[in-house]
């Protein structure tokens, strides 16, 4: 099997930073020599609005975009497509319309044979076995909540720790992480903001900005740091 190649974004907008610039050196690594990107908008309401955003911002590093809601044919976009970018939004607003254009299939598989696959927060968690580990609301009922599962291990974007001065007293981001492994064997990551995991020839790197953390059903949750790679 061709080695997968991936990059997952915790977080498309940094603070003190427009859109994506904190990402481009990783995005621009990553896709290489390739110069066309398909993208699926599926995440936020206003598809035609969202895709000119990345058309446009793609554009200026280089990259020719397409979005697949504009596609006569769906499949027939993802069959031909140089690279995928699933952009962020609603997890559950995504994941229904990628099984309503009965595309899942077709993604594994390209990413399977060794097309790009990048994410950005709700495109990060749908590369996960489930979207369980979303922190959206569910505003819509996808058939399901299976997820493309082109990585082994759930993610959680935009982790952040519990403020020690906070008087609020609900649950706490790492209480809500630990409940879901007391129930399922899969480990989640936490990924800061301007954290990002690459995959590449079979390893997972932590790049970016920020630490991340591993939660696994047995022992502490362990942090991870910028170019570490995830025994995961």
């Amino acid at each position: 099997m061709t080695p997968q190649r991936i990059l997952l974004l915790s977080n498309s907008i940094q603070y003190g930073f427009g859109y994506l610039d904190h990402a481009e050196d990783e995005i621009r690594e990553f896709l290489g020599e390739i110069r066309n990107v398909l993208f699926v908008p599926f995440a936020m309401h206003d598809r035609d609005g969202y895709a000119a955003k990345n058309r446009s911002r793609f554009a200026t590093m280089g990259y020719h975009m397409e979005s697949i809601h504009t596609a006569k044919d769906a499949a027939a976009a993802v069959q031909s497509a140089e690279a995928i970018f699933i952009g962020g939004g609603n997890t559950f607003r995504l994941l229904k319309a990628l099984y309503d254009h009965d595309v899942l299939r077709g993604i594994c598989q390209r990413v399977h044979a060794g097309i790009p696959y990048l994410g950005s927060s709700a495109g990060s968690v749908v590369a996960c076995p489930t979207l369980k580990t979303t922190n959206d609301m569910p505003i819509v009922q996808p058939p399901s909540f299976n997820a493309l599962g082109i990585i082994s291990f759930q993610i959680n974007p935009h982790y952040f720790d519990a403020d020690p001065r906070s008087t609020h007293m609900g649950e706490t981001r790492r209480q809500r992480l630990l409940e879901f492994v007391e129930e399922n064997r899969k480990p989640v990551v936490g990924l800061r903001e301007g954290a990002m995991l690459r995959f590449e020839l079979g390893a997972v790197k932590l790049k970016g900005s920020a630490s991340a953390v591993i939660f696994r059903s047995s022992g502490e949750p362990i942090e991870v740091m910028p170019g570490e790679l995830l025994n995961i």
